[in-house]
This record gives C-alpha cells, structure tokens and sequence, in this order.
C-alpha cells in the first residue's frame, strides 16, 4: 500500500534552493535548517529529499485551492475587499503544538491528517484565479519556504496575468530564500510567533531567522504585515508583546501588526481561548510602542476599533471592517485620507502607498 511519502515523492521536480557536495550530499538553502542530507535522506520538512544527489522538492499539485477575502490572509493594507487566490501544498519547517492548520502542516508528521494532493498545473491555478475574480495569489495553507519553487512558477505565470503575488509565511527563512522568491513576490505575511528564543526552539525553529527576514522583505520593497497569534500562558506576557512591537516599530512603524485569537487546538488543547481583552491589551501594547496601524482579530465585532484603519494623522476612520467584510471606505484610490490628505502605506488598486 503506497503512504502519503510515496503519492508525494510522485509529485516533485528538481530543486534550485540548493548546493552540491562532495559524495552526493546536498544541502538545502529554502529554510534555517539548512539541511545536510546524504543521498536518500529528508530534510526536516519531510517533502524535501536527496536522490541520487540532487534535491527533489514538492512540485506539481495543491492540497487545497480556492478564493478567499484578502483580509483573512490576513492583509489589511492591500486592496481592501478583494479576493485572493489561496493554494497550499503540504509539509512544514516547523512543528508548533498549537497549529491552527496542523491538517496540511503536519500531513507527514501525524498520521492523524489525511489530505491527500491533487494534480496542478501553474497555468491552471492562475486561470481558475482569474475565474474566481481575484487580484492576488497567494501561497498559503501549508509553509511556502518549502515548496517555493512550485510557488515560483506559480508567480510567474501570476504575474504575466497581472494579478498580484504573495506569500503567507513563518519566516524561518535563508536570506538565499527570499533572494529567489522575492523576486516574484508582491506582499508577505511573517508569523512572528513569539520573542523569545527558547519558546521559538520548541516550535522547532529560532528566532533571529524570523527577525532577519522581517527586515529583508521591508529592505527588498515587498509589502509585510506581521502576525502574532496570541497563545495564552505561551507568547502573552507585556514583555513578550512589547518586545516584539517594539522591534516592528524600529524595522519601520508602518508595518502593520495583527495580533490574533488562538483556539485550542491539534495538541494544545488544555489552553484557553484567547479573549477580547487580552487582544484588546496586546493591541494597546503595539500602539504605545509607536506602531501606527495595529489590529485585532478573529473576533468579529467583539474588539471596538481595533478593526478598523485610522488616519494617524487626522483620526478619520478609513476603513471600516467586521471580520473579513469591509464595512465602508473612505480612502483614496491612491491610498490617501479622504480628510488630509496623509498617504497611507499599503498596496492599493491604484497607485501605491508604499512603505518608505
């Protein structure tokens, strides 16, 4: 009976994040782990493998594919309403026991998951995108650092359509990973997970990666907003959330923060649910650590302002949401207040707000 491990090692091709050495071994270059695998070994994503001498890497199929509000990315400074076309593949760089998304993460860890992949084709994705009206393309579901050649060739053929390309990432990335795929990319979303290294090593990854690529993507002119899911008891202390907004602020105060509520979930399953207040408290943290556009979320209607996009400027309300449905806008097509007229960074259908 073929596993999983079979039906994927069917659907790869040749790798390029990667260096030859000497008696067949290789060592990959498309996470921190910067695995060392001798021939017929993986690396820690499990989809990643030495043949022979070269790497093969996931290529050729998605585990799930479909048009979802750009907010839930979420990204809540890039075409505000639009839909994005979401794909994924399978496999993760790291291991967090509180994974919103463990089903296609952790496909080769926990025999638990049963996604299986169907066949795609870069033309095809593109082309459904274009039928589902979206404007954006985004590689998401599973960790896109390890399947990034596929997402390349994705983006490609994305880019020649005219739609926008994005990554939803844990950033525990190589600076050789985000010179391949940067390229292609138009806007990220970085997981910062926590601020302290111990906590980062039991999620099985580090935390200078994640740093360092926070500040690659601002230097490179792709569009970032970070993410910090709030994980009770885990990564909620002041000192936590203040250290890592004020590490935001100091890359650059426009990059947007979201902090967002955890459910108990895959093997976290004692914790309690993230409330209203502690968000509404993380969030607070973020505003007087001099970040000008924090928000919360995954509580539709229970945060108050937190929601929403204030000119810091004048004060006027810009946009309005409720969840992933934007409830009214009164931002310029070129992302300027209505009122005075202060450009807001972002990416926006016309023009561009950009990060300075």
């Amino acid at each position: 009976m073929r596993t999983l491990s079979d039906i994927l090692d069917e659907r790869t091709g040749r790798g390029e994040l990667y260096e030859r050495l000497d008696g067949g071994w290789v060592r990959c270059r498309a996470c921190a782990h910067r695995c060392l695998m001798a021939d017929g070994a993986r690396g820690a994503c499990r989809v990643r493998y030495n043949r022979g001498g070269e790497l093969y890497v996931p290529f050729g199929y998605v585990s799930g594919a479909q048009c979802d509000p750009i907010e839930k990315k979420p990204f809540f400074h890039v075409s505000p309403g639009a839909l994005a076309y979401s794909f994924g593949m399978l496999g993760c760089n790291l291991c967090c026991d509180y994974c919103q998304n463990w089903i296609t993460s952790q496909a080769l860890r926990d025999p638990g998951s049963a996604v299986f992949p169907r066949e795609a084709t870069a033309g095809g994705l593109v082309a459904a995108a274009l039928d589902g009206g979206a404007e954006i393309v985004v590689s998401t579901y599973n960790e896109p650092l390890i399947t990034g050649e596929w997402a390349a060739a994705v983006f490609r053929e994305a880019r020649a359509a005219g739609l926008l390309t994005g990554y939803v990432s844990n950033g525990f990335a190589t600076p050789e990973a985000w010179d391949y795929i940067g390229p292609w990319i138009d806007l990220c979303k970085i997981d910062l997970k926590t601020f302290d290294e111990d906590g980062y090593r039991r999620l099985g990854g580090g935390l200078e990666p994640v740093l360092d690529s926070i500040r690659t993507l601002f230097r490179l002119g792709i569009w970032v907003e970070v993410v910090t899911l709030l994980v009770p008891g885990f990564n909620d202390s002041d000192a936590q959330l203040r250290g890592m907004a004020e590490f935001i602020a100091g890359v650059c105060p426009d990059i947007p923060w979201h902090v967002t509520a955890f459910h108990p979930d895959y093997r976290r399953l004692d914790s309690r649910r993230t409330a209203p207040a502690d968000l509404v408290r993380a969030a607070g943290i973020g505003r007087a650590s001099g970040l000008r556009y924090v928000y919360a979320g995954n509580l539709p209607g229970r945060l108050g302002e937190w929601e929403n996009t204030r000119c810091p400027g004048c004060g006027r309300l810009l946009i309005e949401r409720r969840g992933y449905r934007i409830i009214g806008s009164a931002l310029s097509g070129d992302g300027r207040c209505s009122s005075c007229g202060r450009a807001v960074p972002g990416r926006w259908r016309e023009g561009t707000g950009r990060q300075p």
